[in-house]
C-alpha cells in the first residue's frame, strides 16, 4: 500500500514527546510526512526546531511553517515551559531556514492539492487547525481525517485523570470548532496515553542508534525535565502517531464529544456521550495494548 500522507502540527519543545512523535513519523515507511506545521507560543522557535531534527534525519525535502501564536480568542496566557530548544538549536540556528508559508496557508493548500489525502496529526492546541476550518469550511471533506492527541473522557479510570487535558485546555475555542466540524476525527486522550511510557532503558536503545539524528532525538529524551528526574516520561504524541500508522493499538470507541468553554472549574474539559439520533461522532481512544506499542516505538526510534 501507498504510504499515508500526513501532515503534523505541533508544539514542539515544551514536552520531548512531539520531538518523540516527530522522530516516529520520521522513521515510519507507512507514513509520507508532507509537512510540519507549529503551533502555540513563540511558533518561530518551534519551527526551527522541527527543521533542525528533519535535516539531522536526511528529510530537507519536509516543508515546515509556523502557525498561530496565540489562542483563538486570546483570553488565555500562554504556558511556556522555558527549555525549549536547548540541547538542540545552537547559535548557528538562530536564522536556520524553513517555510515562510503561514501554517494555516500551507494546511489548506495541501489539503486541496490532495482531495481525500492527507490525514491531519495535531498533537498541540488545535488553534491552526480550527482557523484552517474556519478558512477553508469544505476541509473536514477535503481531509482523510484528524489523528489528534488531546483530550480526556475519564472513562475507566477517571479520579486518578484531570477534567481537562493540556491541548484542549489552551485553546478550548479552537478545539470546539474542531470537534463540531464533522471532519473524520480520531481522539487519542490522556485516558490511555498515561498508560504508555519510556524509560532510559528505551533511551539507550535510541542512542545507541549513533546517528545524529539519534543522538539528538535521545540527548532531547535524556534532557527532558521530567525524564531526567524520573527516568521516564509519557508518550502522549507518539501514541497519536501510531494510532495513525495502526488503530489496532487501540480500542476505540464512538461517542459524542463536546469541549467545555465556559466552566469555571472544567474549561477545557471534553464531555463524551454516547450519540443520539443526529448527533456526530468521533472515535475516541478508550484502551491501548501498553505493550505492544512500547516495544514497537522504542524498536521504531532505534532503527
Amino acid at each position: 500500500m501507498a504510504p499515508k500522507k500526513v501532515i503534523l502540527d505541533t508544539d514542539i519543545g515544551s514536552d520531548v514527546d512531539d520531538a518523540l512523535a516527530l522522530a516516529l513519523v520520521v522513521k515510519a515507511p507507512e507514513l509520507e510526512l508532507a509537512g510540519v506545521t507549529t503551533v502555540y507560543g513563540d511558533v518561530d522557535l518551534r519551527a526551527r526546531m522541527a527543521r533542525k531534527l528533519l535535516l539531522l534525519a536526511g528529510k530537507p525535502e519536509v516543508p515546515v511553517c509556523a502557525g498561530i501564536r496565540l489562542p483563538l480568542l486570546r483570553r488565555r496566557e500562554v504556558w511556556w515551559a522555558g527549555h525549549e530548544g536547548q540541547g538542540l538549536l545552537d547559535e548557528a540556528d538562530r536564522d536556520l531556514p524553513y517555510d515562510r508559508r503561514h501554517a494555516v496557508d500551507f494546511i489548506i493548500e495541501t489539503a486541496r492539492a490532495n482531495p481525500g489525502q492527507i490525514t491531519l496529526l495535531p498533537i498541540g492546541p488545535l488553534t491552526n487547525v480550527a482557523a484552517a476550518i474556519t478558512r477553508e469550511p469544505r476541509l473536514p471533506e477535503l481531509l482523510a481525517g484528524i489523528v489528534l492527541m488531546g483530550g480526556v473522557v475519564r472513562a475507566y479510570d477517571g479520579l486518578s485523570l484531570p477534567w481537562a487535558e493540556h491541548n484542549i485546555r489552551c485553546d478550548p475555542e479552537a478545539a470546539s470548532i474542531v470537534f463540531g466540524s464533522g471532519a473524520r476525527t480520531m481522539m487519542v486522550p490522556l485516558d490511555v496515553t498515561m498508560r504508555v511510557t519510556i524509560d532510559r532503558v528505551g533511551l539507550e536503545r535510541v542512542r545507541a542508534g549513533g546517528t545524529p539524528f539519534h543522538l539528538a532525538v535521545a540527548d532531547q529524551l535524556a534532557r527532558y525535565p521530567r525524564f531526567s528526574s524520573t527516568g521516564s516520561t509519557y508518550t502522549h504524541d507518539p501514541l497519536a502517531v501510531a494510532v495513525a500508522i495502526d488503530p489496532t493499538f487501540c480500542h476505540r470507541e464512538a461517542l459524542h464529544v463536546q469541549v467545555e468553554i465556559l466552566g469555571g472549574l472544567t474549561t477545557g474539559a471534553t464531555v463524551a456521550t454516547r450519540p443520539q439520533a443526529g448527533e456526530s461522532a468521533v472515535d475516541v481512544c478508550v484502551a491501548v495494548d501498553s505493550r505492544r506499542f512500547a516495544r514497537f516505538l522504542v524498536d521504531r526510534l532505534a532503527s
